[in-house]
């Protein structure tokens, strides 16, 4: 015959046995919550991204236009060394 004390020792582990399951059940749920909330968002960011994507492609002959302006800027810049003598 078990003991009051033991029986009772028994119960209260079983209780929090049961209580430590019941919070990480809790916590599995809240994890899975969240990642399902993220891949929804990563979504929505997939697409806007696609979207600037779209918006921000390259402009025709825009490296010929930076060439240019390089040799005009060197160009104005020897002229600047002439003009003032340096």
């Amino acid at each position: 015959m078990l003991t009051p004390a033991v029986s009772a020792g028994w119960t209260i582990g079983i209780i929090l046995g049961a209580v430590v399951i019941v919070v990480a059940a809790v916590i599995v749920i809240v994890v899975l919550f969240l990642a399902f909330e993220i891949v929804k968002q990563a979504r929505t960011a997939e697409s806007a991204v696609d979207l600037v994507r779209q918006q921000t492609t390259e402009l025709h002959g825009i490296g010929q236009i930076n060439d240019s302006g390089v040799r005009i800027l060197h160009a104005a810049r020897a002229l600047r060394k002439v003009a003032v003598g340096k």
